[in-house]
């Protein structure tokens, strides 16, 4: 299938690779085009009543203050940060035991709803104080209520269920939790770089493992006298890997080269999270985000539907004890976006960040896409991406180019002037709203010497809602 939602890469560097005291994380969530991805803060809160999420309810408990990047009908996140400096993204994957719960749905069995990814990497930041524990929160909900459920919009089960890993990372550590149904392997990390995607990667070099993986990798056809290679015993070979294993390979290559000097940084994750597989044999290429070669990192639609949606939001965050904590959330493609920072600690979001609100229903077959909304900041940036890529300019280079001299100034300037003092939120705040001003003032001026009105979505998909 064309459409499977097999994108989203996930990348993270451990202090030795940074040259400081602190773990950078980094993520694409790579979704249908024109979903909508608005970004959330929740404040901390006592236990309250069972939560009901996409399709089954589980027990509440204390949660932590967080922001999180949501696709607009969902609980759970993409990827975000709880307030004790715990940031998670996960990836889809696809395993034999799902591919057989596939066939099975199909087949008229209905299998047992479970917990979505998205909704287990929220109860992670809600209830995990560290990395360590997060992963003891997702690995015991995991086994207790399972996984199964689309994960997208007007989708069927069958059609967009699947499992999900996940990197969990915190000031010190970080952990590649990869899940096979309700069974699961776990890596630890205290150094290096590592790069997910959308394929399992733990091999025999698990640290922990569900009780059950053995006996349900013997039962999935592995030998019972050779080690476990957990990739190599789960992967779905009805799954092509080559969409995400060139993905996962090209991010590795760019953190490596510049963890071998310990200068992995912020500039370096947006290098890599904005990377088209430039200065490579591929030719970049070239690169037409109308009409996309390849599936790379930063992620752009085919016309064909070779390549199924876009990359609809990315997250870098750096993770350290000391000092305030800020998210750098961009919109939509990084390569025509602005990752715009966000403080960890402060007051509710602007509304525009944060459009549309949460639904009433959590279950994504409940939705249809949503119509182009002026007043979103995400849907700004869909716009400027579509006025980018208008087939009718044939321009996408020089405009992409244009938009890059004017949010790169932007994004050194801010850097340069981030406030530093974690015992002012509220003026991190108010810098922050005067930076989101700043990009949405320059994306209208953008799209409109292009040619085109901030106000009128360019593709008709988006002018009014479908099914």
């Amino acid at each position: 299938m064309t459409d499977r939602p097999w994108s989203c890469d996930t990348v993270v560097a451990l202090p030795d690779a940074t040259g400081r005291s602190t773990v950078l994380f980094g993520k694409n969530s790579d979704r249908p085009a024109g979903e909508t991805q608005p970004l959330r803060r929740e404040p901390a809160r006592p236990a309250g009543p069972p939560l009901r999420l996409a399709y089954v309810t589980v027990d509440d408990a204390p949660a932590y203050a967080h922001i999180g990047s949501a696709p607009f009908w969902c609980w759970g996140y993409e990827m975000g940060v709880n307030e004790h400096r715990v940031a998670i993204g996960n990836e889809a994957v696809f395993s034999l035991p799902w591919a057989q719960a596939v066939a099975r749905e199909k087949a008229g069995e209905s299998q047992e709803p479970g917990i979505v990814g998205m909704e287990l990497l929220r109860l992670g930041l809600e209830r995990g104080s560290t990395a360590r524990e997060a992963l003891d929160v997702m690995i015991g909900l995991l086994e207790r209520y399972g996984q199964w459920g689309s994960a997208k919009v007007g989708t069927p089960h069958a059609e967009g269920a699947y499992d999900n890993a996940f990197v969990i990372a915190d000031p010190h550590e970080a952990w590649v939790l990869e899940t096979i149904g309700r069974e699961w392997a776990a890596r630890r990390l205290t150094s290096g770089v590592a790069s997910l995607s959308n394929e399992l990667s733990i091999r025999a070099d698990a640290d922990l493992t569900s009780a059950g993986l053995r006996a349900a990798a013997t039962a999935a056809g592995w030998p019972a006298d050779r080690p476990l290679d957990v990739a190599d015993a789960f992967t779905d070979p009805g799954t092509p890997l080559q969409v995400s294993h060139i993905r996962r390979r090209r991010s590795h290559q760019l953190l490596s080269a510049d963890a071998a000097t310990s200068a992995v940084d912020i500039d370096t994750m947006k290098r890599v999270l904005r990377d088209h597989l430039e200065d490579t044999f591929l030719g970049g290429p070239s690169f037409d985000a109308a009409r996309p070669d390849f599936h790379t990192v930063c992620m752009h639609e085919h016309p064909s539907g070779f390549t199924w949606g876009n990359t609809a939001a990315s997250l870098i965050v750096e993770l350290s004890t000391d000092g305030p904590t800020t998210l750098w959330w961009c919109p939509v493609t990084p390569c025509t976006g602005v990752y715009l920072p966000v403080p960890l600690e402060g007051i509710d979001l602007p509304e525009a960040l944060a459009r549309p609100l949460p639904p009433a229903s959590f279950d994504p077959r409940d939705h249809q896409q949503p119509a182009h909304d002026p007043t979103s900041v995400w849907w700004q940036w869909q716009h400027l991406l579509d006025t980018a890529k208008d087939p009718r300019a044939r321009d996408f280079t020089a405009r992409a180019a244009r938009v890059r001299t004017t949010f790169d100034a932007l994004e050194r300037r801010w850097s340069t002037t981030l406030p530093a003092d974690a015992e002012d939120p509220a003026g991190r705040t108010t810098f922050a709203r005067a930076c989101l001003d700043e990009a949405r003032t320059a994306a209208t001026e953008l799209v409109r010497e292009f040619g085109t009105d901030p106000a009128v979505a360019l593709d008709d998909r988006w002018s009014t809602p479908t099914t």
